[in-house]
């Protein structure tokens, strides 16, 4: 008994339990929104599901924690597979569930699972685990090859079977970002931004006619009015809000249904109403808090591997909250990325929180500083 409790005093000492502390507190003001975003739905379904969520978040927080990633690293070619097996899953056993998109797999009647959320932390490990295997290495040809093979093995088996483009955007900018962090040269990443502007055009021609419509409409309403409607009831409603917001439960748009995935892709346009510039500040500090703490975490890690697994998660959050807010406020298309921790989604919030729990668990392992000092000096000797 002693001994459990000196391993809960150790852990409670060495964790990074404010990770745990900011995803609660975003999730708690989420859950606010949310009921105010469901009010007029005559459900407790949302705030139920959501509650559970956060439960089993805090929980997968703290098993993800306790793993030693860096003992299970050398097995990343077996989670690489099993990432594209689960993905190749949706072929089968998808379906559309609320967004539209076929990319979710239904476990039992109002239980779904979207495999994309959690391929993104796997994508995000087998990723650090690839980068940090070749080393020294990275700059030679096959080894950027390897990782542009990687990469694009997991974004085809991601987008193709399920056409979510945001999702592909999320998985692409993930990447591009752990690419700058893995040491890359800046030729190769020049090259790399110059092939991959030169291969927009055949990106585009591959695009559905409703996804292409979704960016145009930004520049030109008219083109497809239907397709805008989201795009402008969020801006009317963000402007509606004005500095103090209109106050809870009171917002037009939200209350009146006027405003389109208002619990899911818009709560961020039901803040700004109903609490106006103040709440929006308050949800993009936060945010900004919990991106900067995991690039600060990224920095205090002992090795490499551990270094680019926190820079692909801050980064995964860093990506999801720019492309939110930017489709509420009218600047990007609507391409369906919720608002970490505040929108509603069982699956993305249980991911958020063991995303959070892995980057925790590096933490947890670090050497003291002295220890790394008296190492590197022994090391120079």
């Amino acid at each position: 008994m002693i001994k459990f409790l000196r391993g809960i005093q150790t852990y409670l000492r060495h964790t990074d339990l404010f990770l745990l502390l900011l995803a609660l507190l975003c999730s708690g003001l989420g859950l606010v929104a949310i009921y105010s975003a469901t009010y007029t739905m005559d459900s407790d379904r949302y705030i139920v599901i959501q509650s559970v969520a956060i439960c089993l978040g805090t929980l997968c927080f703290i098993i993800a924690s306790l793993i030693d990633f860096e003992n299970i690293s050398r097995f990343w070619k077996w989670f690489f597979l099993l990432n594209v097996l689960f993905q190749l899953a949706i072929i089968p056993l998808g379906h559309a569930g609320d967004t539209g998109n076929r990319s979710w797999i239904q476990i039992a009647p109002g239980l779904n699972v979207q495999p994309a959320e959690f391929g993104k932390l796997i994508f995000i490990f087998t990723m650090a685990c690839h980068m940090n295997q070749l080393k020294d290495k990275i700059n030679r040809v096959t080894s950027v090859g390897q990782l542009i093979v990687h990469f694009a093995v997991i974004l085809a088996v991601v987008f193709i079977p399920t056409r979510d483009l945001g999702m592909a955007v999320a998985y692409t900018l993930i990447f591009v970002v752990m690419l700058f962090a893995s040491g890359l040269n800046w030729k190769w990443l020049g090259g790399m931004t110059a092939a991959g502007l030169a291969c927009v055009p055949l990106v585009w021609a591959f695009l559905d006619t409703y996804q292409k419509n979704r960016i145009l409409v930004i520049f030109d309403p008219e083109i497809d009015p239907a397709r805008y409607y989201q795009t402008e009831q969020s801006k009317i409603a963000i402007g509606s809000g004005q500095f103090l917001g209109s106050g809870y439960l009171q917002g037009r748009q939200t209350q009146h249904n006027s405003l389109p995935a208002k619990h899911t892709d818009s709560i961020f346009s039901v803040i700004g109403e109903e609490f106006g510039f103040v709440g929006c500040c308050v949800v993009l500090v936060l945010l900004t808090i919990l991106v900067l703490r995991l690039f600060y975490d990224a920095g205090r890690c002992d090795g490499r591997f551990g270094y680019l697994v926190c820079i692909g998660i801050g980064s995964m959050f860093m990506v999801q909250t720019i492309i939110n807010v930017g489709m509420c406020v009218g600047v990007l298309p609507v391409i369906g990325l919720t608002l970490p921790f505040f929108s509603y989604g069982g699956t993305s919030l249980v991911a958020l929180f063991g995303a959070l729990g892995i980057a925790a668990s590096f933490i947890l392992r670090q050497r003291p500083a002295w220890l790394r000092s008296r190492d590197d000096e022994e090391a120079s000797v």
